[in-house]
């Protein structure tokens, strides 16, 4: 049995049209893919793409104005990938869809459009009122971001030993991994107190976690600049990363188009590419937009959801 996959198609004046599009044939061998766009959408860019529209793409009606500006951020494409997204998670929520798959948003569209989210996981931790975790990686290696998108100048002060003890926690539970390495946020972990000492917390925060769980699993707080080196991640396969780029500079250099977002601590399954709108090729070549992050994003969605599927049923 195919899985249903809703397949929120992220900032139409981006490159996720031309991703679904050129993924299309591939990704219909390991699922159905439901697109929350209108067919209309896919023939307009398929038109400025210059390439031939799939016949048997199954889409969502949305009923919204969706004129492709390639390249800009508007409020036209800010409501319309927002108003994908929410679509998909109605389909989920009937039972007509098993996870959804996202396409990038871009977030000064949304702020154009008045949406009062950042992002994806901002949004579906509100909507389902629970912590989600937003989690980055492949099967080489996964990157949980403690904090996501704020400032790098108030990140300091998320960095408490409770909030990081419920993140560690809830971590755990959704991955189930025997070893995570836990980075300090200063450089050289604080060297004792020299250049930094929230790792006094994060320190206090790894061994409460690790007491809870009656074994230990947290390892750290672990030097930043050396955490990503060869011969750590012959160790550990998940690391936890105070902020967003702390974890996801090291992540893409080494594995940018295999990577992929998978959503934690969620009610529903959610997966997402591990890139952005990327203006500067969209609705261009066609042939230089790689679709490898979003055909291991549909991938790991599918697994997720036949063991899902498979754990309802026992």
């Amino acid at each position: 049995m195919k899985i249903n996959i809703a397949i929120s198609i992220g900032d139409i004046n981006g490159i996720g049209p031309a991703i679904a599009l050129k993924a299309h044939n591939s990704i219909k061998k390991i699922c159905n893919p439901i697109y929350f766009a209108d067919y209309s959408l896919f023939e307009d860019a398929a038109k400025i793409l210059k390439i031939d529209l799939p016949s048997n793409l199954s889409t969502v009606f949305l009923d919204l104005e969706h004129t492709i500006n390639p390249a800009r951020a508007t409020k036209i494409s800010g409501l319309y990938s927002y108003v994908s997204f929410i679509k998909s998670l109605e389909y989920i929520k009937k039972g007509k869809c098993n996870a959804v798959v996202t396409l990038p948003i871009n977030k000064e569209a949304w702020k154009l459009a008045d949406i009062q989210y950042k992002g994806h996981t901002e949004l579906l931790r509100e909507h389902y009122n629970t912590d989600a975790i937003m989690m980055l990686g492949c099967e080489k290696m996964f990157v949980a971001l403690f904090t996501e998108h704020i400032p790098l100048k108030i990140v300091h002060k998320m960095v408490k030993k409770e909030p990081l003890v419920k993140f560690l926690i809830n971590l755990q539970k959704e991955i189930s991994a025997k070893k995570i390495a836990v980075l300090g946020l200063n450089p050289h972990a604080g060297d004792g107190g020299v250049l930094g000492n929230e790792e006094v917390e994060i320190k206090k925060a790894i061994e409460e976690a690790n007491s809870m769980l009656g074994k230990k699993v947290f390892y750290g707080p672990m030097v930043p600049d050396i955490a990503f080196s060869p011969k750590v991640r012959e160790s550990f396969k998940y690391f936890v990363a105070m902020y967003h780029d702390q974890g996801l500079a090291p992540l893409k250099a080494l594995y940018f188009e295999e990577s992929i977002n998978i959503s934690l601590n969620l009610p529903i399954i959610r997966t997402s590419v591990d890139h952005g709108t990327a203006y500067d090729i969209a609705y261009k070549d066609i042939s230089t937009i790689s679709t490898k992050s979003y055909i291991e994003a549909v991938k790991a969605s599918v697994k997720l959801a036949k063991t899902k599927l498979s754990a309802t049923r026992r």
